[in-house]
């Protein structure tokens, strides 16, 4: 009797072991809560709000750009881009005829530009990358003429070539900021104008992902949250 319990407890135990359902590991993309991790790499939509800084005729400066691309796979970026001039910046170029004597010369431009970038380093916050824009547009000297209204010289052609590399730092899975330096160099434009505009840029940006903006509220995910870093 005893060798017969013996047996049988030996089958179940066969039994139940063989019974019992595997273990199956979610997959990677998976829901864990209300967040998917770990994510692959995808395209999206990005804008940027550009704002760059330089010295322009000895004069501190602000150039205001809106940049709307598309970025691969999370390294490589492309798309288009507009910035201008501010504020004014003192001219050394002759002022026109028409000038009134003792007014101000300005320097004014605006220019589209496209613009492509690769990522050289990166982790869940941070990035490293390096970008080149072209772009083409016109200068201009804004003035006060002698019957003191505004007045403006002709537009001259500008070409533009700017390299340049940035960091960012992702403070949500949609948004961020970041900070980068480069070299503006004004192309296909009088000598007097080259030397007015070429020089060192630097900058602040505010990032918005819309792409991933969309994902986080189509799946009604917390907003500010920092889960996933």
């Amino acid at each position: 009797m005893a060798l017969f319990s013996y047996v049988l407890g030996g089958l179940l135990a066969t039994h139940t072991a063989r019974a019992a359902p595997p273990v199956v590991l979610p997959p990677p993309d998976t829901v864990v809560g209300r967040r998917a991790i770990p994510r692959l790499p995808h395209n999206r939509f990005v804008a940027q709000y550009d704002s760059r800084y330089s010295i322009i005729n000895h004069h501190f400066t602000t150039i205001n750009g809106l940049k709307l691309g598309l970025e691969f796979k999370s390294r490589f970026r492309t798309g288009a881009a507009i910035y201008f001039l501010s504020t004014g910046v003192p001219t050394r170029r002759a002022k026109p005829e028409n000038a009134a004597e003792d007014a101000n010369a300005q320097l004014r431009f605006r220019y589209l530009a496209a613009y492509a970038g690769y990522v050289l380093l990166e982790t869940r916050r941070w990035e490293l990358s390096t970008n080149l824009q072209l772009g083409l547009g016109s200068v201009y000297v804004l003035y006060e003429n002698d019957d003191g209204d505004l007045d403006k010289t002709p537009r001259d052609f500008l070409g533009v070539a700017e390299p340049s590399v940035a960091a960012q730092y992702r403070l949500f899975h949609w948004s961020g900021f970041g900070t980068g330096v480069g070299w503006r160099q004004p192309v296909f434009v009088p000598a007097a104008v080259q030397k007015e505009l070429n020089g060192p840029v630097f900058y602040l940006r505010a990032n918005l992902f819309l792409g991933e903006l969309l994902r986080v509220v189509k799946h009604k995910e917390p907003l500010f949250t920092q889960e996933g870093f």
